[in-house]
């Protein structure tokens, strides 16, 4: 980057030389050395002796360099051609205002700029390029989800309706444990589809707010339940303070209560129990289940996470949970032992 301030040490040496021929020419008139606001000089004979200087350290000077820095000064060193007062070197001496550096700083500002802009450019297009496959494939399979989503209601609802129309004493009792099995495999389906429905198209529909009787909601979604919780043989217990209202989305909040009491009855015990505590700003379901252990409990409200792998399900459930709590600013509490059960307290603002 020293070339960069050759050009302007040139000219002072011309400068110089200038005034030395001026001097050597008529030194019987003028015998003061020139000296110059911009720069200091010093005059070398062949012998490399000095004969004159207005360095600041004459122990800088090497006379074998063209162009150097010495500490904070810049040092140009040019061979004259004719030996005006006897010299056959001029030294040029300037402070280094580190104008080159900053020249060099703003070059590879620039050019780094420049190129860090192509490859942000390139990079994105290239990005776009490799992505294009995988977006179309998840574009389709979002599609198909919903469309498969969509489709499962009317079958369903359809085989729910036919269901509660049967008349359980018009039937033998080996058929009536067919259509027992039945109702629970489409209750068990609906419960699915409930759930798709929120993950995949939960984010796009405007919640409904309004006020809701939670009593009856709670009773209503206990007898749904009910028919699943049956083959294990499961108590329902209900301790619900009558008059509890709620101000929210009734299908959110349907969703809510629904995956508590799936995963209560999904990893309950044979003969066990499922109470649900209802007072002014908490809710409380509780189970006699398997339990979770303490180190998971930090994780199992991430989606696709499930208590136990051996059984069915999409591991939705809490993750559902929590953010239908979020909503609404409700905190939610897990205390779990192993093998004894586990408690889930939901608590929100008394209005």
């Amino acid at each position: 980057m020293l070339k960069e301030q050759e050009k302007r040490l040139k000219e002072y040496s011309y400068e110089l030389i200038s005034k030395l021929r001026f001097l050597h020419n008529h030194f019987d008139e003028e015998r003061t050395y020139p000296r110059f606001v911009y720069f200091d000089s010093a005059i070398y004979d062949s012998s490399g002796r000095q004969i004159f200087s207005t360095l600041s350290d004459d122990s800088s000077v090497d006379l074998s360099r063209t162009l150097y820095t010495k500490g904070e000064k810049i040092y140009y060193v040019r061979l004259l051609d004719a030996f005006y007062l006897g010299a056959m070197y001029v030294v040029i001496e300037i402070t280094d205002d580190m104008q080159w550096l900053n020249f060099f700083k703003m070059k590879v500002i620039f050019y780094g700029g420049v190129l860090f802009l192509i490859l942000l450019v390139s990079g994105y297009f290239l990005m776009k390029l490799l992505l294009k496959p995988m977006r179309d494939t998840l574009y389709l399979l979002d599609h198909f989800i919903k469309d498969t989503t969509h489709e499962l209601n009317t079958p369903v609802s359809a085989i729910l309706a036919n269901i509660e129309t049967i008349d359980p004493e018009s039937c033998d009792p080996k058929n009536y444990k067919k259509i027992r099995r039945i109702d629970i495999a489409a209750r068990t389906i609906s419960q699915i589809y409930n759930d798709l429905t929120y993950v995949v198209l939960g984010h796009q529909t405007q919640s409904k707010n309004e006020k809701i009787d939670l009593t009856a909601l709670i009773k209503e979604r206990a007898e749904f339940f009910k028919v699943i919780a049956e083959p294990r043989k499961l108590r329902c217990l209900l301790e619900l303070q009558e008059g509890i209202t709620l101000y929210a989305d009734r299908n959110k909040i349907s969703r809510l209560i629904d995956n508590l009491l799936s995963n209560a009855i999904k990893y309950n015990r044979r003969g066990g129990y499922v109470r649900i505590i209802l007072k002014e700003g908490s809710m409380v379901v509780e189970d006699s289940g398997i339990g979770i252990e303490k180190r998971r409990l930090n994780d199992i409200f991430e989606r696709y996470r499930r208590f136990n792998e051996s059984e069915g399900g999409f591991g939705l459930g809490l993750s559902i949970v929590l953010a239908i709590a979020r909503e609404y600013g409700m905190k939610i509490s897990i205390d779990s032992i192993p093998d004894k059960g586990t408690k889930v307290k939901v608590i929100w603002q008394k209005r």
